[in-house]
């Protein structure tokens, strides 16, 4: 079975397409599942919609869930189409966002973070100013938050836990080894997946996030993966699917698994 569990669509207000699009993109490359997991909006905020550019609205939600069921009813025979979202992991914020999703019938969570200490994981100049100690720290906290999130019982998946590469790719250098394999420990002991996310490749890190290094540490751990393309426009959808199986045989997986209704499914690589 191959899936696309992490695609995005122009309701989030950076994303090209609608949802249609993206399963019509699926079927096109083979997939036997999507996954649609746009950004949630923030709640964090009194706000309709505090960041046009980066989240759908409040209001928006439950038109989002109720268009990616009813073309789940639509497609069903040619491509399962599952209902996931990618929400932002707010400690501050956590419990508003966990009872806020509980209400709608989601296959699966994303928990992704975009934002240690107020600034994006994607500002690269966010690293101009720290020292190396600083960046240690930057880089530690970084992996604190995420296994946080393993931790909150609120995801099925990670979203590309070492995004912070993207705009940066020195910060796969910063030494912060014991920060990483606690995460991953975490991770793997609370039964949460990771995502295989192709999107890196958009960025100035040009890979995949996580790196080989950080998925051979992965399955040492036991951690699950999964596969997500972040597809930010259809023709991105399954984007090196097929390397990325071919990658993880070669580290030593034998399968990575998919979501249907909170339930994990296993697929052979």
């Amino acid at each position: 079975m191959k899936f696309d569990l992490h695609t995005h669509h122009v309701r989030c207000g950076h994303a090209d397409g609608t949802i249609r699009d993206y399963i019509e993109a699926g079927i096109a490359a083979g997939l036997g599942v999507i996954g649609i997991s746009d950004h949630t909006p923030y709640f964090g905020s009194a706000s309709e919609q505090e960041f046009p550019h980066i989240a759908m609205s409040k209001s928006e939600l439950v038109h989002y869930v109720d268009e990616v069921l009813s073309l789940q009813k639509e497609y069903a025979g040619v491509i399962d189409v599952l209902l996931g979202i990618e929400a932002d992991y707010l400690p501050e914020h956590a419990e508003l966002y966990r009872k806020t999703l509980s209400a709608y019938p989601f296959d699966y969570i994303i928990g992704s973070v975009h934002n240690v200490g107020g600034i994006s994981i994607f500002n690269k100049n966010r690293w101009k100013k720290l020292s190396p100690e600083g960046q240690i720290a930057d880089k530690s906290t970084y992996y604190r938050l995420i296994a946080d999130s393993a931790r909150s019982g609120m995801f099925q998946i990670l979203g590309h836990i070492d995004a912070m590469k993207g705009n940066y790719p020195a910060f796969s250098d910063i030494p912060a080894d014991a920060a990483v394999d606690d995460c991953l420990r975490i991770i793997g002991e609370n039964g949460v997946s990771i995502e295989i996310n192709t999107s890196g490749c958009t960025k100035k890190c040009g890979g995949w996030y996580p790196s080989d290094a950080i998925l051979e540490r992965a399955l040492h751990y036991g951690v699950e993966v999964t596969f997500g393309s972040d597809a930010h426009k259809p023709s991105r959808v399954a984007e090196d699917r097929e390397a990325v199986a071919a990658r993880l045989k070669e580290i030593g997986f034998t399968r990575w698994v998919y979501y249907k209704q909170r339930e994990q499914i296993a697929v052979p690589l």
